[in-house]
């Protein structure tokens, strides 16, 4: 008995682009520098510094809707709290789908001092939605908390050392040993922002000392290798300017570019930064004079810087930055750019690294519709369950699917997927919008419907089934 069935639901009609063939360069991993340290409410009970920089008020609104913040840039998703779910769910889906690899997050330790605990705490955060979407972590220890702790009397100048071992100790135990932390052979990778108070190999020596054998970091200061070390990274050398409202220029840029690039090659690695632009608003906000200026120069900026990292002997790509805001050096989609500095990171990794990467800018959106539509059901666990279920599909490649999920709960209306016969039985899964419940009508003329199976509002995936008792169909629908 064979069944004829027709169903109501959207169809999705893919788009294919053809990708000239481009010479490949040897696979590496794809990171982004990720600063972990936004405050707003409801997490807190203001913004944080970040925001503020105790100058800007984001309680006041222009005629955009956009809030006072302290950036030349407003993220489009508007000033957010690094603890928030919705927040770090979007931002690993952005990466996925943008084609990095993971992240290497700005680490001020996990002391209650200054801020470092808060930061620290949503650092644990954003690496358990790191794992959920398959990426890798690192980080960059930024050790001039050791000095801002002894300025602070915090600790002693005579106990610097030994707290330094504790910070590391905590590494390993908390994120080290972890599947999803990025390594290097069989060395946990470890960035370091300076070194700014720890200036001597022998200090670095010291504090890994007390880390087991089996992570002994694969270390990486900035610009320059300590003995200790494996390499270096480079960074925006905005410094080259002058500083103030001077701008870096291209040639300062390509001589600072192929120098780092020299002397890496005499390394056993090193890792190569990519950025779009440097833009801080120190001066503005009162906080220091501005480091400098580059210019974003209609994207090819980070297509140059980018495309330079993807294709020398670097070990790593790290693309600076995901989010600071503060120094304009964003990648995140903002108001501003939308998602074009996403969508080149997109289509370089497809001509450099992986050609068969199959993800477009249009996919892009996907995170945002799906961060929208958690803001406004984060109190009804039914459609929480189903947006869940859309994360995993984004996760897994499929696509489709997540799009028609969402597109039903925007619409507020169920549908259907994950349709399988196999000649006796029909069978597939109901999604998208389902807080009321939903019913499964079957009609043999289209004249009159009746009830198949009712399915009451609950955050478990309907399945129907036709079952070898159930009357011939030939029309199936939701509602």
């Amino acid at each position: 008995m064979k069944l004829s069935c027709i169903f109501f639901l959207s169809v999705l009609v893919p788009s294919f682009l053809i990708v000239p063939e481009a010479a490949q360069a040897a696979p590496k991993p794809v990171m982004v520098h990720y600063m972990p340290w936004f405050v707003t409410q409801p997490y807190s009970s203001s913004c944080g510094w970040h925001w503020t920089m105790n100058h800007f008020n984001p309680g006041s609104v222009n005629i955009n809707g956009e809030q006072e913040i302290a950036s030349w840039y407003y993220p489009l998703v508007g000033p957010y709290d690094s603890l928030d779910p919705a927040v770090l769910e979007y931002h690993v889906l952005l990466m996925k789908l943008a084609g990095i690899d993971g992240v290497i997050v700005d680490w001020y330790g996990p002391d209650d001092f200054n801020d470092y605990a808060v930061n620290n705490q949503r650092t644990l955060a954003l690496f358990n939605y790191i794992r959920k979407a398959g990426l890798k972590f690192s980080l960059c220890y930024e050790d001039q908390t050791i000095r801002q702790e002894v300025n602070g009397h915090y600790i002693t100048a005579g106990a610097a050392t030994a707290h330094a071992q504790q910070t590391m100790l905590y590494a390993q135990t908390n994120f080290f040993t972890d599947p999803s932390f990025l390594r290097l052979g069989n060395a946990p990778v470890l960035l370091n922002f300076g070194p700014q108070y720890f200036k001597t190999n022998s200090d670095w020596v010291t504090i890994f000392s007390v880390l087991d054998a089996t992570n002994q970091p694969a270390f990486f200061t900035e610009d320059n290798r300590l003995a200790v070390g494996t390499g270096a990274f480079d960074w925006p050398p905005v410094w080259m300017s002058g500083g103030g409202t001077n701008t870096l220029t291209a040639a300062q840029l390509q001589s600072y570019l192929a120098g780092f690039d020299q002397k890496g090659g005499g390394w056993p690695a090193f890792i190569s930064s990519a950025f779009p632009r440097f833009h801080d608003i120190y001066s503005q906000a009162g906080v220091s004079p501005s480091y400098g200026y580059l210019d974003d120069a209609n994207g090819t900026t980070l297509i140059s810087t980018l495309t330079r990292a993807m294709t020398n002997n670097s070990a790593f790509v790290q693309v600076v930055t995901w989010n600071d805001f503060g120094e304009g050096t964003v990648v995140e989609p903002t108001r501003e750019h939308g998602y074009r500095d996403l969508g080149i990171v997109q289509d370089l990794r497809r001509q450099y690294l992986d050609p068969d990467f199959s993800y477009q800018t249009n996919d892009l959106v996907i995170p945002l519709r799906l961060y929208n539509l958690r803001k406004q059901y984060r109190n009804n666990p039914v459609v929480s369950a189903e947006l869940n279920r859309i994360f995993t599909n984004i996760v897994s490649g499929d696509m489709s699917t997540a799009d028609l999920q969402l597109t039903g709960i925007e619409s507020s209306r169920p549908v259907i997927y994950n349709l399988s016969y196999d000649g006796d039985q029909l069978q597939f899964s109901i999604g998208g919008y389902m807080a009321s419940g939903v019913r499964v009508l079957m009609s043999t003329n289209l004249a009159s419907w009746q009830t198949a199976q009712a399915f009451s509002a609950s955050t478990n995936l309907p399945v129907f089934s036709t079952s070898a008792g159930q009357p011939l169909c030939s029309f199936f629908k939701v509602q």
